[in-house]
């Protein structure tokens, strides 16, 4: 299993702002489904930022994403490992498999693959 990307989620009521913010860095809008932005870098695209309300399809809003390329490897692993499952694996509509997963420091990471 290999890792395609990490983004950083933050928590936001400031979407607006932060695109214009992020912009000011070098980040361009690349998603956007109204709950969820994402903004990167158009010279280096897994270079990426995403601010959102909250997860509107989950009953937690996650603190990061890890995008892997085998999202069912991955969540054997981690449930092999004991740790805290947040929310099982499952298909989404905007075609990604995921999973919320806590980590040790009680940070909630949503791994992904795209289907």
């Amino acid at each position: 299993m290999a890792v395609r990307r990490v983004v950083p989620n933050i928590q936001s009521e400031a979407a607006q702002e932060s695109r214009e913010f992020y912009g000011l860095l070098g980040f361009e809008e690349v998603m956007n489904h109204g709950w969820i932005m994402t903004l990167a870098s158009p010279t280096c695209p897994a270079a990426q930022v995403s601010v959102m309300t909250s997860d509107k399809t989950a009953p937690v809003t996650p603190d990061m994403s890890v995008e892997v390329d085998d999202v069912d490897a991955a969540y054997a692993a981690v449930q092999g490992s004991g740790a805290e499952i947040v929310r099982p694996l499952q298909d989404e509509e905007w075609g990604v498999r995921r999973f919320f997963v806590r980590d040790p420091n009680g940070l909630v990471v949503n791994v992904l693959g795209h289907r």
